[in-house]
C-alpha cells in the first residue's frame, strides 16, 4: 500500500500545499493511505483533510514517519544536517549547481533516501507535468511593480503578505500605482511564452502596464541585450541552466538605463548559471527587494516562494495538475516518477 505523508511546511510565509482534500479522497479511494500533518498556516485547513478520510499527525513529525512512507512537501526542509532515509517529493533546488543543494544531497546519501524533485517531474518530451509557474509570474510581477511604485515616491518596497485572492491583489496594486502620481511603467518579460511569463504578462496587462514579450527567438543570439535597459522593469522568467545567457551583467548597473526594477522570478542567485548576476541572495517577504545600485536606483525582487502570496489559488491549481501523477505512485519505477528517480541517481554520482 502506498503511504503518502503530507508534511506541514516549515519555512515562514509558506501557506501552500500540493494536494487538496478532494485529491486526498481520490487517493484513498484507490487504496492509498494518506497522512496529513496539522498546520496552522496551511491555506487549506486540516479539518478538510480529516473529513476526506485522511489520518492526521502533529506538525513536524515526518522524520518519525514509517520508513516506507513517501514524504510530500513543497519547499525546503530544515537545514539541520540530519540524514534523510525516506523518499521525499518536494522542490529540492539541488540539481543546478546550488551550493545549499549539495548539502541536501549529502543528507540523502547519508540516510539512503531519495529525492523525487517536483521540478524534474516531466513527461516523455521533458515538459514539466505540474508547476506553480503561472502564479509565480503573476505574484512576481506584482511585487516588482510594488517596488517600482515605492521608488516613484522616494522609498523602497515595503513588506508583503498573503492576499485573499487575485482580485484583492490587483486592487491593492492599482491603488499603489495610482498613488505614485506617474503614468504606468513599461516592462519587458523574458520567457513570456511559458507559464511563468504568461502569469507575469497577465498581471502587467491587468494594470495597464505596457509589456514587451520576449522568448527564445529574441534571446537566441546570447546577448548583450541593451533593450532590457530601455524598460522600467525587467521580469526574468527563465530558469538558470547551463548555457543560459546573461541578461543584466554587473557592468549594466552603472550604464545609462531606464531600468529601475528587476523581478527575478526564476530566483537562482545561488546557481553558477544565474542569468541576472547582480545580486547574491534571495529577498524576503519582510524585505522584498534589495537595492543593488543608487543614483539611479536599481532594485532586485527575488522572492523564492512567490505563489504563496496567493496560496489558495496557487495550491488548487498545482494540486489539480499533480493529482493524476500522485495516483501513479504505486509504480515509482515508471513514467514521471521513474524519470525523476533517474535524475536523482544521476546527480548523486557527483556527491
Amino acid at each position: 500500500m502506498v503511504h503518502l505523508w503530507v508534511r506541514a511546511e516549515q519555512r515562514p510565509n509558506e501557506d501552500r500545499v500540493g494536494i487538496t482534500p478532494e485529491g486526498a479522497e481520490t487517493l484513498i479511494a484507490k487504496g492509498f493511505r494518506v497522512t496529513v500533518e496539522e498546520s496552522g498556516a496551511r491555506a487549506i485547513p486540516t479539518d478538510g483533510y480529516r473529513a476526506a478520510g485522511c489520518e492526521t499527525a502533529p506538525e513536524g513529525t515526518w522524520p518519525n514517519a514509517p520508513r516506507d512512507a513517501i514524504i510530500f512537501g513543497l519547499k525546503e526542509l530544515p537545514d539541520d544536517g540530519t540524514a534523510l532515509p525516506h523518499r521525499h517529493i518536494m522542490f529540492g533546488h539541488a540539481f543546478k549547481g546550488q551550493h545549499s543543494g549539495r548539502r541536501l544531497l549529502q543528507r540523502f546519501k547519508a540516510g539512503g533516501g531519495t529525492l523525487l524533485d517536483l521540478e524534474y517531474l516531466v513527461d516523455e518530451a521533458g515538459r514539466r507535468v505540474a508547476a506553480f509557474g503561472y502564479w509565480a509570474g503573476y505574484a512576481g510581477a506584482a511585487v516588482s511593480l510594488m517596488g517600482w511604485a515605492a521608488q516613484r515616491q522616494g522609498g523602497i518596497c515595503p513588506s508583503v503578505d498573503t492576499f485573499a485572492g487575485r482580485d484583492a491583489l490587483v486592487a491593492d496594486l492599482g491603488a499603489r500605482l495610482d498613488a505614485s502620481g506617474t503614468e504606468r511603467p513599461t516592462a519587458i518579460v523574458i520567457g513570456a511564452l511559458g507559464r511563468v511569463g504568461t502569469g507575469a504578462s497577465d498581471l502587467c496587462e491587468a494594470l495597464g502596464v505596457r509589456v514587451t514579450k520576449w522568448d527564445m527567438a529574441e534571446t537566441a543570439q546570447g546577448g548583450p541585450f541593451p533593450e532590457i535597459l530601455d524598460h522600467d522593469l525587467f521580469i526574468n522568467c527563465i530558469l538558470a541552466r547551463p548555457g543560459a545567457p546573461v541578461f543584466v551583467p554587473p557592468e549594466a548597473l552603472a550604464a545609462p538605463r531606464r531600468l529601475s526594477v528587476i523581478g527575478d522570478v526564476a530566483c537562482d542567485p545561488d546557481s553558477d548559471y544565474n542569468p541576472v548576476p547582480v545580486y547574491e541572495a534571495a529577498t524576503t517577504w519582510a524585505a522584498p527587494v534589495t537595492r543593488v545600485h543608487d543614483a539611479p536606483p536599481l532594485d532586485v525582487m527575488a522572492i523564492d516562494n512567490l505563489p504563496s502570496l496567493l496560496p489558495r489559488e496557487a495550491s488548487e491549481d498545482f494540486a489539480a495538475q499533480l493529482l493524476p501523477h500522485l495516483l501513479a505512485l504505486d509504480a515509482l519505477d515508471q513514467g514521471v516518477w521513474g524519470r525523476a528517480g533517474a535524475t536523482y541517481h544521476t546527480h548523486m554520482k557527483e556527491v
